[in-house]
């Protein structure tokens, strides 16, 4: 749950204090357009003018600086920086033609959260700042720390690409309910989250079926640890990075509209919630407990606060002692992740990976799924960005949302990059894009996540391209990770939650390695340790603000 997870928010109390004292005490915002005075409607789709000129072309600027914060994850190639490279000149290029002078921020990648406290904080933070923490972005502008960006945005003449390419239905996701825009949601070309990968060349040795329950991928990972059918050291039957699809295969609270959105968020107010939870870690436990699972698959990736050895993670599935993993969707094929299957295949030619569809739910037997929301990473301005400086940001947003922003910063140029077949951008030649663009698109393209695409159809069809020999399990990979019955996460960040969230998570870290790990007699007793430790943060709090807000939400 990347967009969703909430990253450690250990500063959040303390900055609520030193943001305010650093915006003069201010509470309220410059350009507030939610109110009468204000001339606006506060929706997307106002009508009414506005004294901004926010659609790219439409003003001159007068050599304006303007600092975007861009996600740094030390992947540049030889030759090139994460901020001086062939596709930031392109943007610094578009911005002066309009007189705008573009500098980028570095953040790592892994910290976004930690630095975007200390810059808030010491009021050093760009004038466009990233973050997939909503909760924060919303506090800052709480506090009086952040534009309000509807002035910017509503009404007929402004930010008519942005408008455009997201839409009502991604834009409003950044609304408070008085109509206030605390931010730019970008846009998910998908919202399939996860996969299940397993090893189909093991199965077929074993003569067994691709898994649809959790018991049967149980026993199948059992299975391939007992008898080895790839003839490794050490087979691993089951490494579960992420647990959505098994969340969903347990899951109590489906039929319920009101359940599932107060569920479906933050994994820590899942388990405490959703009493299938319980059973899902009673399961992994019986994984753990059986020798499925690495012994210590909590100090890698994924898994608890010293989830940081991704490489020792994909060394196992590449050198193949890994039967079954549960991850990011496509994340056994995807080029910028090392093309996994690709190094597999090439140290073991006859091993083969296939996606699992949702398994089926031990409650009612349906394939049900779960995806991200239509909105991915929100984008906010600071007050300390003047406000000519703020109209420049939105400005270069919706710059990105064109064609010649977006679309050629993700995509390249047509002969170079791709050509056009069946209507959607083929890649020509992936290595060559990897090295030259890819590496640094997504985090580029901040008005979007996964690409500029107009319908998830060809999103699939395009990153299928991207590896021709797999375009098959690419789009099986897609499909089945959004099979069945599909839900999706809320975007509802309830006024406690900043608050507790730090707290809450802490009590996570500990409990679901505990809870996995301790002796399948103990597992009762740890589990209601880990529920009690919840409900003594305060979790209670946050669970009824957020059954009050979907029971009176449409």
């Amino acid at each position: 749950m990347k967009a969703r997870r909430v990253a450690s928010l250990a500063m959040a109390s303390v900055l609520a204090g030193t943001l305010l004292a650093g915006c003069g005490g201010s509470t309220g915002n410059s350009t507030s357009s939610g109110s009468a005075a204000s001339g606006t409607t506060g929706t997307a789709s106002s009508g009414g003018t506005s004294k901004y000129q926010t659609t790219y072309g439409s003003k001159q600027f007068n050599n304006v600086t303007l600092k975007v914060e861009l996600f740094d994850r030390s992947n540049a190639p030889s030759g090139s920086t994460i901020t001086d490279n062939r596709w930031t000149k392109y943007c610094q290029d578009a911005m002066k033609k309009v007189g705008i002078n573009l500098e980028f921020v570095p953040v790592p990648r892994s910290d976004e959260v930690t630095k975007m406290q200390t810059m808030m904080a010491s009021q050093t933070a760009a004038d466009i700042m990233l973050t997939y923490t909503y909760s924060m972005a919303e506090s800052y502008f709480d506090q009086g720390g952040t534009w309000d960006l509807t002035d910017f945005i509503d009404g007929e003449d402004q930010a008519k690409n942005l408008k455009a390419y997201l839409g009502d239905d991604v834009l409003n996701i950044g609304r408070k309910s008085d109509n206030r825009l605390y931010g730019v949601v970008a846009k998910r070309a998908t919202t399939a989250e996860d996969n299940i990968y397993i090893r189909k060349d093991w199965l077929d040795d074993l003569g067994l079926a691709v898994p649809t329950t959790p018991d049967e991928l149980l026993d199948d990972a059992q299975q391939f640890v007992q008898k080895n059918p790839g003839n490794v050291s050490n087979p691993i039957g089951l490494w579960p990075c992420m647990t959505q699809s098994l969340r969903m295969a347990f899951s109590q609270v489906l039929d319920d509209p009101v359940k599932s959105q107060v569920a479906f968020t933050e994994d820590v107010i899942w388990d405490y919630y959703d009493p299938g939870m319980k059973e899902m870690f009673r399961w992994m436990n019986k994984a753990y407990n059986s020798g499925t699972m690495h012994s210590e698959y909590y100090t890698m990736k994924g898994v608890g606060a010293n989830s940081t050895g991704e490489d020792q993670y994909k060394s196992y599935i590449v050198n193949g002692q890994l039967g079954c993993f549960e991850d990011n969707v496509n994340y056994g094929i995807d080029v910028l992740r090392g093309s996994l299957l690709k190094t597999l295949q090439e140290n073991i030619p006859t091993a083969e990976l296939t996606s699992v569809p949702g398994l089926k739910n031990v409650n009612d037997g349906k394939v049900h799924t779960i995806g991200y929301s239509k909105g991915g990473l929100i984008c906010f301005v600071p007050k300390t960005a003047s406000e000519e400086v703020a109209e420049a940001a939105v400005t270069y947003m919706d710059w990105m949302c064109s064609k010649e922003g977006g679309f050629v910063i993700y995509h390249g140029y047509e002969g170079e990059h791709y050509e056009m077949k069946d209507g959607v951008p083929a890649v020509i030649d992936s290595q060559y894009n990897a090295t030259d663009k890819d590496w640094i698109r997504t985090d580029l393209f901040i008005t979007g996540n996964q690409g500029y695409f107009d319908s998830e159809e060809e999103f699939n069809k395009t990153t299928a391209t991207e590896q021709p020999q797999y375009s098959d399990l690419i789009i099986k990979s897609y499909e089945d990770s959004e099979a069945g019955e599909q839900s999706h996460y809320g975007t509802y960040t309830s006024p406690s939650t900043p608050e507790l969230i730090t707290d809450l998570n802490l009590a996570k870290q500990q409990y679901e390695v505990s809870t996995v790990t301790c002796a399948e007699a103990d597992f009762d007793a740890t589990w209601q340790e880990y529920m009690d430790t919840l409900k003594n943060t305060g979790m209670d709090k946050i669970i009824s603000e957020r059954e009050e807000y979907y029971k009176n939400a449409k």
